[in-house]
């Protein structure tokens, strides 16, 4: 299936991409930045499921960033949205098979840490799976990678340095921290973020991780950031809104988009 999706894709843009990217909630818009733009509907790219969350356009965009040759999914899919996980991880499976051995993920995030405020941008240093789930439950295709993957380094330690100095060189101040991931739709109760604070989470939200293991599995690089949108449930007095995920992720989306491409400029 992923040589048939590669090839109909090949068809239609000569770009190999050697970067990956991964747009979330309220941060789309970075694919206008991507110069001679080739722009694939995933309802037109063979075995893509359709995304539906609000402000996903559901678009695959080749083109190029800062000189390098990228791909970029203006929009992903979620668990919450009814999609299998493997739904979820096959496209990453087919950004690696196109050429891609870096991936850069952004999601928008609820702050757990008390010390985060809205509109902070966090470099996730590792993850929770708190899904019930992983991507690779089935067979394993040894092609792919291996039945066992090791998720010690699975948010690549150079890639992370790299992106601690593109921040510092930008004047963007940097959080780092752990990033726990729930199946959604619903937001977290007050009593859940507590709990997530004991277990050491400094973010909360509905995507990312399936797709950081997908990708540790096909042995790509990765580096993801986490804008925090909104302080999660009982942080603050006051009921939480997906309106108030895009609008903070809209107007501070500047912020990350200078980042990621200083990151991809230094790459």
């Amino acid at each position: 299936m992923i040589s048939n999706t590669v090839n109909s894709i090949r068809q239609r843009t000569k770009v190999v991409p050697k970067i990956a990217l991964v747009l979330g909630s309220g941060l789309g818009r970075f694919a206008e930045r991507i110069e001679d733009p080739d722009v694939l509907d995933y309802r037109d790219i063979p075995r893509f499921a359709h995304s539906t969350a609000p402000g996903h356009k559901g678009r695959l965009v080749f083109g190029t960033l800062s000189g390098k040759p990228v791909v970029c999914m203006q929009g992903r899919f979620h668990y919450y949205e009814g999609h299998p996980l493997s739904d979820i991880a096959y496209p990453i499976r087919v950004m690696k098979a196109l050429g891609a051995d870096v991936v850069i993920l952004t999601n928008a995030a609820g702050g757990v840490n008390p010390r985060f405020s809205a509109g902070d941008v966090m470099m996730i240093e590792d993850h929770i799976n708190f899904m019930g789930i992983n991507p690779l439950i089935g067979p394993n295709d040894e092609s792919v990678g291996p039945r066992f993957p090791d998720m010690t380094y699975a948010y690549d330690p150079a890639l992370r340095e790299l992106a601690f100095a593109a921040a510092c060189k930008c004047r963007i101040p940097l959080r780092r921290g752990v990033y726990l991931g729930c199946t959604g739709p619903s937001f977290e109760t007050p009593a859940e973020i507590r709990a997530f604070r004991l277990l050491g989470a400094d973010a909360v939200g509905m995507s990312t991780v399936p797709e950081v293991i997908a990708a540790n599995h096909c042995g790509m690089q990765v580096l993801a950031f986490s804008l925090i949108t909104n302080l999660a449930a009982g942080v603050l007095d006051r009921p939480l809104s997906g309106e108030e995920v895009n609008t903070i992720g809209e107007r501070k989306s500047g912020e990350m988009e200078r980042l990621i491409t200083a990151v991809i400029e230094a790459l």
